[in-house]
């Protein structure tokens, strides 16, 4: 393929993805990541696209959010190896909240071995994948559906999860930095995510190397609210990751690293081992050991209850 040829096709990528890694680039035009970040260089130059910490976005700062169609083509296997490593992480008999995303799909998908677990979500791809699991209960929110990743979202589904509280929350996003915390490109389902954030004790962040440096319109998790972060390797050469990682892991991010002997921060996490969670951070209500709910008041049982009949 020659050199105009392979860059229109980088570009056409980029412009129908928003935010595409070289990993992903390398594959489709078939030839190696050093030539596609040449290509990508090009580009930039031109005005066309911007390099951004491991791939390549469209040109303006903020990269605007893919579709579902778009997202689940890429960093295909990298969203699978986070998704093995954070399975790892769940208890049998705990309850938790999923949010929605192409990598928290993956993650429910393994969810379904874990017996006795209790799952709420706002995805219909989660519930999805858990519907067919025979001792995993799943509770939906209720909301307004947006079509464009599955999800439900307004303000049925944030009342629906006030007075909810379970152990962990597993939260993915569009971008990820050290001084912004997790981000998406949506108002809506961001303002959804701060709520499932509200409802746990721990809060767990999946992000392939991809978003790490990528800053979005709407926060939702602050960087001192992320308890530990699951993620793959970044490429050797993305230098720019590594920072990222590092300066996380500084403000008290444990971090994950699926395929890797070791993380940032000093903390060793095999891909093939559980890791510990840490105990809750601050200004989380403790939970009782052996359960993934805290014990619930009158008025929560009953909004749990609603939830449930949903």
């Amino acid at each position: 393929m020659f050199a105009a040829e392979r860059r229109q096709l980088i570009l056409e990528m980029v412009r129908a993805n928003g935010a595409v890694s070289l990993r992903e680039l390398a594959r489709v035009v078939q030839t190696s990541e050093v030539t596609v970040r040449r290509d990508v260089r090009a580009l930039e130059a031109e005005g066309l696209l911007d390099r951004r910490h491991g791939g390549a976005v469209l040109p303006g700062g903020f990269t605007r959010e893919s579709g579902f169609p778009q997202k689940s083509h890429l960093a295909t296997a990298e969203k699978t190896a986070i998704a093995d490593l954070a399975a790892g992480l769940v208890e049998e008999g705990e309850a938790i909240v999923v949010g929605a995303g192409t990598t928290t799909q993956e993650l429910a998908r393994r969810l379904a071995r874990v017996p006795g677990l209790t799952v709420v979500t706002n995805s219909l791809l989660v519930a999805q994948a858990l519907a067919h699991a025979n001792r995993v209960e799943v509770v939906m929110t209720g909301g307004t559906l947006r079509g464009s990743n599955y999800a439900l979202v307004g303000s049925g589904a944030e009342q629906s999860l006030q007075g909810l509280r379970v152990s962990k929350a597993f939260l993915s996003g569009s971008g990820l930095t050290a001084e912004r915390g997790l981000s998406t490109s949506n108002m809506l389902s961001a303002s959804v995510d701060r709520a499932l954030v509200q409802a746990a004790a721990e809060v767990v962040v999946l992000a392939d190397h991809t978003k790490l440096g990528t800053d979005t319109m709407f926060q939702t998790v602050p960087t001192d609210l992320i308890t530990r972060l699951v993620t793959d390797e970044p490429p050797g050469h993305d230098d720019r990751s590594a920072t990222e990682l590092q300066a996380l892991a500084d403000q008290g991010v444990q971090i994950a690293v699926a395929g890797a002997s070791g993380n940032p921060g000093g903390e060793q996490v095999p891909a093939t081992r559980r890791a510990p969670l840490p105990g809750p951070r601050r200004g989380h209500v403790p939970l009782r050991s052996g359960a993934g709910l805290v014990e619930p008041t009158g008025a929560e049982r009953g909004r749990v209850a609603d939830l449930r009949r949903r």
